[in-house]
């Protein structure tokens, strides 16, 4: 019996032994995967790290721009000489070439508006704008026919109809592009008849 004992004493202790080594090696490739992989997110090695997307960025009165404005925003009188006071950035504007008409709502009344955007982001904004002119237009001109001739008398109502204006060319660009960027739209000419 005595021998029994010391078979089965004999064949746990090895198997005991390799548990543990096992377990061992287990908590070892554990810790070393976990250091590595806080290391990696960290950034110590392994790729660049991810910075975001490359967004428009505002641009200071006097930097130079990053990309080149469109032709309409271009100043024909030269150099730009910005003021000390207001916003430190400057502000860039894109003119529509053609006028926007629309019919007003619920009314036989008709609206003409010149209209131009501003941003105070780089130039990549405004050569967004021109280059979905077609989708923004269309956008503005839904507007404009939402628009009732009691809105555009007033100078609440027109200052709502720029807001709205706003909010649907940022749309369109950033359905297209991921970004809006317009600060504001200018009524450059406004006509109702």
């Amino acid at each position: 019996m005595a021998k029994a004992a010391d078979d089965k004493d004999a064949e746990t202790k090895p198997l005991g032994g390799f548990m543990k080594m096992l377990i061992f090696a287990v908590v070892l490739l554990g810790t070393g995967a976990g250091g590595a992989y806080g290391a990696y997110a960290a950034g110590l090695f392994g790729g660049e790290s991810d910075s975001g997307p490359d967004l428009p960025e505002l641009v200071r009165k006097g930097d130079a721009e990053p990309y080149p404005l469109p032709e309409s925003s271009a100043s024909e009188d030269g150099a730009v000489v910005y003021g000390e006071g207001g916003s430190e950035y400057r502000t860039a504007y894109y003119g529509f070439g053609e006028s926007f008409t629309a019919n007003l709502a619920d009314s036989p009344g008709l609206i003409q508006v010149d209209l131009a955007v501003s941003t105070q982001h780089d130039g990549r904004v405004l050569n967004w704008v021109q280059s979905h002119e077609l989708a923004i237009r269309s956008a503005i001109l839904v507007q404009l026919a939402a628009t009732s001739e009691s809105d555009v008398y007033s100078v609440e109502g027109k200052q709502q109809l720029t807001e709205r204006l706003t909010a649907a060319v940022n749309e369109v660009l950033e359905q297209q592009e991921g970004f809006g960027g317009i600060d504001a739209v200018h009524f450059k000419g406004f006509l109702v008849q």
